[in-house]
């Protein structure tokens, strides 16, 4: 999964929120679909910088893409992945987003909203928005507070 990090949750409440908002939403479209948006907040590419590069390499969709992914190939879609990987993502996570698939996230959600669609807008967000606190909640859990006991007789009034 993911390596939880700030810039990465931040991407994702992002991308879902866009989404959420109206942001252009194509399921078959490599620059605006489950991936495209993500990746449009990761790299700061537009949709058609993004759906050309997919393009450029020849292959097919962000599955297709990702099966193929070399890191040292150099072509334009290999570039864009590697930045996705070095802000925290794995190659089955985008596959995972792509279809809405990840067991890690979809057991999170209530047992009636499990049964998401790829390519409805609002399964999307939903998904995106759980991946971030799944995330969100791994980047805490190491963290311990000090407890901090309260004694009256160092109380200063």
């Amino acid at each position: 999964m993911a390596r939880p990090n700030l810039d990465l949750i931040a991407a994702l409440r992002r991308t879902a929120k866009k989404i959420e908002q109206g942001s252009p939403y194509q399921w078959g479209h490599m620059g605006s679909c489950n991936c495209g948006n993500l990746a449009q907040e990761i790299t700061q590419l537009t949709k058609a910088e993004i759906h050309a590069h997919a393009l450029a390499n020849g292959r097919g969709d962000w599955n297709e893409q990702l099966n193929d992914y070399c890191p040292t190939s150099g072509l334009p879609m290999d570039l864009l992945l590697n930045e996705m990987m070095a802000a925290g993502l794995a190659p089955d996570d985008l596959k995972h987003l792509e279809r809405l698939s990840d067991p890690r996230i979809l057991i999170r959600l209530p047992e009636s909203k499990r049964h998401l669609r790829h390519n409805f807008r609002d399964d999307v967000v939903l998904y995106i928005n759980e991946w971030a606190n799944l995330l969100e909640e791994q980047l805490l859990a190491p963290i311990q507070l000090p407890s901090f006991e309260w004694k009256p007789e160092l109380a200063h009034f």
